[in-house]
């Protein structure tokens, strides 16, 4: 509690220096998509929701996804290596299969494994804000929303365009991209390619990425269509990333992509926002690179969705309403063939009430599987304004996780599946406070999770040979999450700081079985601070601090700097990653990389 005591003091600092400057949170500005049926103001939900904007995304110099989230309040990303070839996204302590990834809304979850999640993590270049909702999201969400959500909303084509980056470094890295927008009289196009190599920051981790993405708003003089399709490929080393870490010549090569068509249509008081999108993803893994008949996998997965949401607003609020048909499949040498059907029915309505003080949100989604019994999963919001700038509130709800095809088929040497499985189930509760004013912003949270049926891998006596995936284990996770964000000047010149942590306390209940693989190893404690600069015209530098210490006792401190100088249209940068060469790991026993950098020139063609 000590940490907690003392960010405190830190924030009330610099509350007193921000009194003295104006300062402007987009965050404000932006409108949550919330599934995109109830439209709700950042300030205004009652939820626990944190924005990463693309200027901050810059400002941090990171060159992928999943760095840009290890700064996010309540998020655990467990990477593998570096560029974010290979991570794993975590909320509130979690596991990888209990977070949703959206991108522009479009859900695009992977049947086989959460494992696959930042497969189609998009390029920072054409990521325009990302969007994390942090607590029970099934209501809104529907399945394996279990702990949180992370929406990925891509930038708005403004005017026509052209951007090139070429970024080069450590380990032989090299990232080379380019980006046009194209404005036309009746349509919008967005288009971007890039390419990221590297030799490796040790034996058998080099990597070969290629990401293209094409965002298309057709009819935008009339009734817009927006188009969006991505292809994302990767094919890297991976040394000690799965089994044992002896294994160091295992490779693995993924291929993601997304096809997707929305619009809105508006007509008096409704609005409609169907939704159909087609998502696929390929992964083969080999235990040893130069051996493929050694051992392979190799899986094919698909998702074909088609979804309509709506809302009508009255006198007596807003109604969100939604159905959601979607079609799973599976080819797998491992797994077998396999498909799922589901359709789930969305409802929930905001009444506002004392003129427009108190919101009260309940909602429920109801889901039906075709190789699982149906269940409603309700949820309720709570929502006070206080003052013109304080606001209260708490939510509730119960959420849950369908096995994915690896916890029920999958055959291996140290693991098989159970197709007796049942869906992992929890129920969530949140209260906290969100202080918003022109010059900061400050929220705090409480939160519990009682988690039951969660899937263990286990073995239930000495004489089994493997393990198999059982409904045994109870979890409960309390936690406390802050974050404050304020802007101030010293001798004229603008400073920005932000300051986040999160404390995180697991119950794990013990089990009958005589061994277990199940691990939570949360985040216990974990600190960040990012502070930007602008000490001359066209310069900027920030520098990003982070203490992470996990339930297992295991802890250490991050130091990242980056620095930028903008020449008119010619930007140039320098990004230091771990400047005090910190040995340590994030996950399974994989030594993360010690200090390196990239240097950086980014042209704008108008």
């Amino acid at each position: 509690m000590y940490k907690s005591s003392f960010i405190f003091f830190l924030g009330v600092l610099n509350f007193c220096f921000a009194q003295k400057n104006d300062f402007q949170n987009d965050t404000l500005k932006a409108v949550i998509l919330n599934g995109s049926r109830i439209e709700i103001l950042f300030k205004e939900d009652s939820r626990s929701i944190q924005i990463i904007t693309a200027a901050d995304i810059k400002k941090l110099g990171v060159t992928n996804l999943a760095d840009a989230l290890q700064v996010a309040a309540g998020i655990d990303v467990r990477r593998q290596g570096i560029a974010g070839m290979q991570a794993d996204l975590y909320i509130r302590g979690g596991g990888f299969d209990q977070t949703l990834l959206l991108i522009d809304g479009f859900k695009v979850d992977d049947p086989q494994t959460g494992h696959h999640a930042l497969n189609l993590a998009l390029p920072i270049e054409v990521i325009k804000r990302i969007e994390i909702l942090k607590g029970p999201a099934a209501r809104i969400y529907g399945q394996n929303a279990f702990t949180g959500a992370v929406n990925i909303v891509t930038k708005d084509t403004q005017e026509s365009n052209f951007t090139t980056k070429l970024q080069t470094g450590s380990y032989g890295q090299v990232l080379a991209d380019a980006t046009a927008n194209l404005k036309l009289k009746t349509s919008k196009h967005l288009l971007h390619f890039s390419k990221n190599t590297a030799e490796g920051y040790r034996h058998n981790t080099d990597f070969n990425a290629t990401n293209v993405l094409l965002k298309s708003v057709l009819n935008a003089s009339k009734q817009p269509i927006e188009v969006l399709a991505a292809f994302s490929e990767r094919k890297f080393g991976a040394n000690g990333f799965y089994a044992i870490p002896t294994a160091t010549e295992q490779y693995e090569a993924t291929q993601a992509s997304l096809i997707g068509l929305a619009t809105t249509y508006q007509k008096n008081n409704f609005t409609w926002k169907p939704k159909l999108y087609w998502r696929r993803n390929e992964d083969e893994y080999l235990y040893i690179r130069s051996n493929p008949s050694a051992y392979r996998n190799l899986h094919i997965t698909n998702k074909i969705a088609l979804e309509l949401n709506g809302s009508y607003s009255s006198y007596l609020g807003t109604s969100g309403f939604g159905v959601e048909f979607s079609n799973y499949f599976i080819d797998s040498n491992r797994l077998g063939s396999n498909k799922r059907q589901m359709i789930s029915l969305f409802l929930e309505h905001r009444f506002q009430f004392f003129d427009q003080k108190l919101d009260i949100t309940p909602g429920v989604v109801v889901s039906y599987f075709s190789d699982f019994q149906t269940q409603a999963f309700p949820g309720i919001d709570f929502g006070f304004q206080l003052s013109d700038i304080v606001k209260l509130y708490a939510n509730f709800g119960k959420t849950y996780r369908v096995p994915t095809y690896t916890d029920l088929y999958y055959v291996g040497p140290q693991a098989v599946g159970n197709e007796n499985l049942d869906p992992e189930s929890a129920i969530s509760e949140e209260i906290g406070v969100k202080i918003t004013k022109n010059k900061w912003q400050f929220t705090t949270a409480l939160f519990n999770r009682d988690a039951t049926d969660l899937i263990d891998y286990v073995r239930l006596s000495a004489a089994d040979a493997v393990f198999k995936p059982l409904n045994i284990q109870k979890v409960n996770t309390k936690g406390i999450e802050t974050t404050f964000e304020t802007s101030f000047l010293i001798a004229n010149a603008p400073q920005r700081l932000q300051l986040n942590y999160t404390f995180i306390d697991d119950q794990v209940a013990p089990t009958t079985a005589a061994f277990s693989r199940y691990s939570m190893n949360s985040l216990k404690h974990q600190f960040t601070s990012t502070i930007t600069q602008e000490w001359f015209k066209n310069w900027k530098n920030t520098v990003t601090f982070r203490y992470l210490e996990r339930t297992s006792g295991y802890s250490y401190t991050l130091l990242d700097a980056s620095v930028s100088y903008t020449i008119t249209n010619l930007e140039l940068s320098v990004y230091a990653n771990n400047i005090f060469n910190t040995e340590y790991i994030e996950t399974s026993l994989v030594p993360m990389p010690k200090g390196n950098m990239m240097f950086g020139l980014r042209y704008h063609f108008k």
